[in-house]
Order: structure tokens, then sequence, then C-alpha cells
């Protein structure tokens, strides 16, 4: 019983994950304000403002540098797994979703030019990052991890 206790009270799995969750809702909210209507999908989906996954690593980053210090192991181990993931919200995964956007284009006008229609595939355009949406979640995981460790861990 004693792991149960540990593990939810654990602030290196709490800091994370409650940034994971408050970047997916004010996804959810911006997403709706800006396109006036509510999307269920945007509260578990990848893109948007802010950037789960980069408010998830640099929390985690942010605690263990303020818990454990900031030249221990476990914060280098915890900073370079957050530069690697917010590096790649921003390359790859950005790329991924424009590519996405182009290769339904292409769909849509080899349609209209045969008038057959193709099998669809179902490919998500919202899959990374602009700087602007990391660098917004990186904010949101720093402050996230300064309340918990000055208002609930000291």
């Amino acid at each position: 019983m004693e792991y149960l206790k540990n593990f939810f009270t654990n602030p290196f799995i709490l800091t994370p994950l409650g940034s994971w969750l408050e970047a997916q809702v004010l996804k959810a909210i911006i997403h709706a304000i800006v396109n006036k209507r509510f999307d269920i999908n945007r509260l578990f989906g990848d893109g948007g403002m802010p950037s789960g996954h980069s408010a998830t690593v640099t929390s985690l980053a942010a605690i263990t540098g303020l818990v454990k210090g900031f030249g221990t192991y476990e914060f280098a181990l915890s900073f370079i797994l957050a530069v690697i993931v917010c590096h790649d919200a921003m390359g790859v995964r950005l790329e991924t979703g424009k590519q996405t956007q182009v290769l339904k284009e292409l769909v849509k006008g080899i349609e209209l030019l045969t008038s057959e229609k193709l099998p669809e595939v179902k490919l998500k355009e919202f899959v990374g990052h602009t700087p602007t949406q990391v660098g917004a979640g990186v904010t949101l995981g720093i402050v996230n991890a300064l309340i918990v460790f000055f208002f609930m861990l000291k």
C-alpha cells in the first residue's frame, strides 16, 4: 500500500501530469475560442497552443532541478529529455503536420481531375508545434513546477 501512496504523492509524477492536463484543457479552450466551436478531440490530441509535450517534460526538468538540484544527474537527464522533446515537437512533428495538409490538397486535386473518389486515409494535421506553442508549453511547465515547489513542497 505504501507503493501507491508514494506513487500518488510523487512530485516527479504529479507535476508533469498536472502540467500536461492543464495544457490540454487550455488547448481545448483556446481552440474553441479561435474556431467558435468546442472540439473534444483537442483535449486528447497533439498539436495546438500550448504544447502539452513541452509543458510535461519542462515541468519534470524544472521540478527535478528545484528538488534534487541543478547540478545533479537527475536534472541533467530530465533537461536533455526536455530539449529533445521540444526540438522534435517543432521539427519533425511540425513538418509531418504540414505534409499532411499538402497530401490532403493533392488528393482533392486528383479527385477533381479524375472524377474518381480515392480511398480515404485518416491523417492528423495537428501533430507538431510552432515555436510559440512550444514556448507557451515551456513557460507553463516552469510555472507549474515553481508553484508545486514553493507552495506544496516547501
